[in-house]
């Protein structure tokens, strides 16, 4: 995915929506399901590991480690330097 033509977020244009968002190597990561905090210290929420949702587990990005942004046709993804599986090695998030 070439993300050039993308329009940068900024954490106050975020949305409840639950955008997907992609690793290193543009492969897709995982999906928000919800952020939790404000702002750059926020934590975006996405479950990892699993089969079809059975056996994953929560974990937490800073909001920092991830890049909002808006393709060309509107739908908003983020890009992140985190791989699945260190996504994987990353402690169960506990709300």
């Amino acid at each position: 995915m070439e993300h050039t033509n993308h329009v940068r977020l900024t954490t106050s244009e975020l949305t409840p929506a639950v955008p997907p968002f992609y690793g290193a190597d543009d492969r897709k990561v995982g999906k928000v399901d919800h952020i939790h905090g404000a702002g750059a210290c926020g934590s975006a929420v996405s479950d990892v590991g699993g089969f079809l949702g059975i056996g994953a587990k929560p974990v937490a990005v800073p909001v920092s480690d991830l890049e909002f942004m808006r393709d060309e046709d509107g739908d908003v993804h983020a890009f992140t330097s985190w791989t699945k599986d260190e996504r994987k090695q990353m402690p169960e998030y506990r709300d």
